[in-house]
């Protein structure tokens, strides 16, 4: 009996402190380690890696080796996502002699022959 009793006290802290899997949610009720991240243009929970427009990384140790592009209807915003940033980032359409990117904060999307450049500082990171 003193043993049944000694193992079970021992197993409470297993069980206090074990994260049930899928509890992981973000405020907006995406579940991270089935890897769901939240879609501002969207406005719902994506797997990036399931996405139809891709990006590779260009060699740089710093970021992951893929991420993707989300469009709007209008194709007016662009939203990517950066590994170690808390939310993606939503950029905005610019057109300048014959020329269209979109941008914000120092990140940049440009089409170049039928795929996609992300450059961040000026640093191409990503291209498809």
């Amino acid at each position: 009996m003193k043993n049944l009793i000694a193992i079970f006290l021992l197993t409470i802290p297993l069980m206090v402190f074990s994260q049930v899997p899928g509890s992981d949610r973000d405020k907006h009720g995406c579940i991270g380690s089935a890897g769901y991240t939240y879609s501002q243009i969207k406005k719902e929970c994506i797997q990036i890696f399931n996405e139809e427009i891709k990006l590779s990384s260009t060699g740089e140790e710093s970021y992951s080796t893929q991420t993707c592009i989300i469009f709007n209807e209008t194709k007016k915003k662009a939203e990517v996502f950066l590994p170690n940033e808390a939310n993606s980032f939503v950029l905005k359409r610019k057109q300048k002699d014959g020329k269209i990117w979109w941008e914000k904060s120092g990140i940049e999307l440009s089409e170049i022959n039928g795929g996609y450049e992300l450059k961040k500082d000026g640093v191409l990171i990503y291209k498809s």
